[in-house]
């Protein structure tokens, strides 16, 4: 079976494992374990009659939903099945420009969808030995600079502009994957000032409360050249069911409409986003975990002997390995069923990263259990 590129193929692992796909505790894929939310599950029930129909082709509903949780006139969102789907669509409108300026390491799927409209690329590294690995609370940088082909904050590097203009673009995600650093919003405005085009994915930005969040959402009326992608699977914990949106200027998301495939969110997934966002309850319950489970976590990695984990703003943590990963993930399935992600797939990486999700105390700690027991054999 061939090696997967992003976390959460079960499959995999269990055929490494030698066991059911069941009796994996995934730390590969970011998603919370909290839910799904008991207000999703139900309207999915309610709903069940729906399927004899074809979706509102203009998920009127659902549009106003997330226009009421992201303070956004509903004009402005688009509805779609996954944030991938929508990134498709931006990077068609990136391909278009000269060049596309990329925050590097980056999540796979960016490749995927820049290479398939023949984008021109701009590595943008991050300074990874840069990262302050002391605190495991997240991290904010007050600006960003372009520096020798990086885009990163100024205390990370020194800054030596680059071009910029109308013909060039930025794709970058916020809070970053798989870093977990977290961009000011004030630091990205430079460059929509600048840009034909800044793309911002923020498929983690609601795991932080609102008073800590540095969405780009409220800049969009300024800036038509900017386009937020959410995705709607990873806090709710419904990656199967395929639900994301966009947020930009209606020109925009107009185009997009009349280029994808009709009714792409099916009638279950509109349903359950529209109640789930509305889900005040089950927002507190996650911002109120994600802290204290996130910091027990990042100093249980620290307290093991060739590890170094790095402070992340988001739902999982980056770490460095002393030793192979490819051995540690190995490991970890053959003699404790526990599937990690491993970094291959970022070329800046490699064998020596992997990122692991937070979870609830008891799987933090048998993780943290059984990397005690493999690294010490390797």
């Amino acid at each position: 079976m061939i090696r997967p590129v992003h976390g959460g193929n079960l499959a995999w692992a269990a055929a490494l494992a030698g066991c059911p796909p069941s009796a994996i505790l995934d730390f590969s894929a970011s998603i919370s374990p909290l839910g799904p939310p008991e207000s999703a599950l139900a309207a999915i029930q309610a709903h069940l009659s729906s399927l004899t129909a074809y979706p509102d082709p203009d998920y009127g509903e659902l549009r106003t939903a997330l226009g009421e949780a992201l303070n956004v006139d509903p004009d402005w969102i688009l509805p779609g099945n996954g944030s991938a789907e929508l990134l498709t669509w931006a990077a068609w409108d990136l391909s278009k420009l000269e060049a596309t300026y990329l925050v590097t390491p980056a999540f796979g799927d960016y490749w995927r969808a820049l290479s398939a409209f023949g984008a021109q690329v701009l590595d943008c590294p991050l300074d990874l030995k840069s990262l302050n690995p002391e605190t495991g609370n997240g991290l904010v940088t007050d600006d960003l600079s372009v520096s020798n082909g990086s885009l990163v904050s100024p205390s990370l590097a020194l800054p030596v502009p680059l071009p910029l203009g109308a013909d060039r673009a930025l794709l970058l995600n916020n809070p970053h994957n798989p870093t977990g650093l977290l961009f000011g919003r004030e630091a990205i405005r430079p460059y929509l000032e600048q840009l034909g085009m800044v793309v911002v994915d923020e498929a983690f930005m609601d795991f932080l409360p609102p008073a800590e969040q540095q969405s780009s959402i409220a800049q969009v009326e300024e800036f038509p050249n900017l386009v937020i992608l959410r995705s709607l699977t990873k806090f709710y914990s419904l990656p199967g069911l395929r639900m994301g949106c966009a947020i930009a200027h209606p020109d925009i998301l107009r185009r997009w409409q009349l280029l994808r495939d009709p009714w792409p969110v099916n009638a279950l997934a509109a349903a359950a986003a529209a109640a789930m966002v509305r889900d005040a309850a089950f927002e507190r319950q996650t911002w109120d975990w994600l802290p204290v489970a996130r910091r027990e976590l990042f100093e249980g990695l620290a307290d093991l002997p060739g590890l170094r984990p790095m402070a992340g703003a988001a739902n999982f943590l980056l770490v460095e390995s002393s030793v192979s990963v490819a051995a540690i993930q190995k490991s970890l399935l053959q003699q404790h069923r526990i599937l990690i992600r491993d970094c291959l797939s970022f070329p800046e990486l490699g064998d020596r990263f992997f990122r692991v999700a937070v979870r609830g105390r008891a799987d933090n700690l048998r993780l943290i259990a059984g990397l005690a027991d493999v690294c010490c054999q390797l």
